[in-house]
């Protein structure tokens, strides 16, 4: 049931891994503020993002769809107006969404106010709906650049090259500070119940941690990536050799590496604490839903590669944590069963009380903070996609509609209990064996279960077509829901 009383605080943290918390067992990293908040609420232990790179992981994440269905395929692929959004619904609810940071959404172009219009040239649009607070872009900080540069640093001109230098000073001057300096402000003169959306661009590269943290964790002590199969699809090899991508070859330049993202993870953590202090200082900790999330995972390493891309699943497990502070609610449970970032959204639905658009190819996570255990319609795998068209663009002109070669260069996973199964849009597969080797690593011989992937896969795709009309007729003058004619048709089974 809808609390007319509920903030809503929702937050993500770019590019964090879902393994990187200490209340998940992790050998090394400590997150003391992320893991109270698990303690008081549910840690999703198996979430899963929809897609990479961020804006395609955050379309996923804001609209409740599958890639397949909005089509936010890349960092500047326009998000089609006609879909709903997590800050519309909290319109609709009666909040005033409030956006602190970024949403990395380009504009839908047939809303631009003429071809001279900027929001055309950068994907830094706000979600529709959102009212922009304090809008802090990772690609143009310049708030956070020109008040560091007033009390006398120098800065490259380069904003990424800016957010490198944050290991030469203090952590309270960072990028991660700044902005949360900014919500704490907003916090404190607030009233009646909000919703807003706290945006943080780190642990993403640039590799470097704030202050003191870029020397919390020793080299020495990283733990071991997965090293690469000697046998790779051509895509993973491609990606090996893109400079992007490919992770340090030299063993103390990886752990180097490894040990400022744990830096930079620690920060992020650091920073929420404070958030935290101050929601309890205002006395608004306890009417307060938390979500915190991510919009994809980094690979660290993992297979040979950092950052994000491809079928791995370090590219896609995430951070999910919620707390729901209401009577009654889940405190300290882990869920092991598989959710995704399509499911928030629909939380968030039933938590203000507003319906679940029908668009949604995600299930509300309500059960889970009721403390019930797996729903028996619950999901039994998690399920992500990936575009490379415009990293790896063939040459030559195109003859569309005909040429299809651009939509060869996807592909879409099923990751089961079990098994991995990954289909590529020029029809060849993947399939991994998880209960021999849980690192993606050795394929999975038996052609049974492969066969059953691939059926469970397809079926996926069927059950998530757009449904957003499909559930009505025209019939008499007017608009119903099906079935109109109850009782007049029955097929044998339905």
């Amino acid at each position: 049931m809808a609390d007319p009383t509920l903030n809503i605080l929702l937050i993500t943290l770019d590019q964090f891994r879902g393994d990187a918390l200490s209340c998940a067992g992790h050998p090394v990293v400590q997150t003391p503020h992320l893991d109270r908040l698990a303690a008081e609420g549910v840690r999703l232990a198996r979430h899963y993002s929809q897609s990479a790179p961020c804006s395609p992981g955050r379309a996923s994440l804001y609209t409740g769809l599958y890639q397949m269905n909005h089509r936010v395929v890349a960092n500047g692929t326009p998000l089609d107006r006609r879909f709903d959004n997590i800050a519309q619904a909290g319109r609709r609810a009666g909040h005033a969404p409030a956006l602190f940071g970024y949403t990395d959404q380009s504009i839908d172009p047939r809303d631009a106010l003429g071809a001279d219009d900027e929001r055309l040239s950068n994907y830094d649009g706000v979600l529709p709906g959102f009212d922009d607070v304090f809008g802090l872009r990772p690609g143009r900080p310049t708030q956070w650049i020109t008040w560091l540069e007033a009390q006398g640093y120098s800065l490259p001109s380069d904003p990424m090259e800016a957010i490198a230098t944050e290991s030469s000073r203090h952590e309270d001057l960072s990028l991660s500070a700044f902005l949360t300096d900014r919500f704490i402000d907003w916090l404190d003169t607030r009233g009646r119940p909000w919703f807003a959306h706290l945006s943080q661009f780190r642990p993403h590269e640039p590799f470097a941690a704030a202050g003191r943290f870029a020397t919390a964790y020793d080299p020495a002590d990283m733990p071991a990536p997965i090293a690469a199969s000697e046998q790779k699809h051509r895509l993973h090899a491609g990606f090996l050799r893109h400079p992007l991508l490919a992770a340090p070859t030299d063993t103390d330049a990886m752990r180097r590496l490894q040990a400022q993202y744990f830096g930079m993870v620690s920060e992020a953590d650091y920073q929420l604490g404070r958030v935290w202090d101050a929601l309890e200082r205002s006395g608004q900790w306890d009417n307060t839903l938390i979500i915190v999330t991510s919009d994809h995972g980094e690979q660290l390493g993992d297979h040979g590669l950092i950052q994000k891309c491809g079928f791995f699943e370090s590219s896609y497990h995430i951070l999910g944590i919620v707390r729901d502070p209401r009577p009654g609610k889940a405190r300290g449970e882990t869920v092991e069963a598989f959710t995704e970032s399509v499911d928030i959204f629909p939380t968030l639905c039933e938590a203000m009380g507003v319906p679940i658009p029908a668009q949604c190819d995600g299930l509300p996570l309500t059960p889970f903070l009721d403390g019930e255990t797996k729903p028996k319609w619950w999901r039994d795998a998690a399920h992500w996609e990936f575009d490379w068209r415009f990293s790896l663009i063939p040459g030559g002109p195109h003859d569309w509609p005909r040429d299809r070669r651009l939509e060869r260069q996807n592909l879409a996973v099923r990751r089961s209990e079990n098994a991995a199964f990954v289909h590529l849009g020029d029809g060849s597969t993947l399939a991994f064996d998880l209960a021999a080797d849980p690192t993606w690593r050795t394929p999975l011989a038996d052609p049974a279960i492969r066969l059953r992937e691939a059926e469970a896969l397809l079926t996926w795709r069927a059950q998530h077509l757009d449904r957003t009309m499909t559930g009505m007729l025209v019939e008499d003058g007017g608009i119903g829901r099906w079935p109109p004619m109850q009782g007049t048709w029955k097929a044998e089974g339905v």
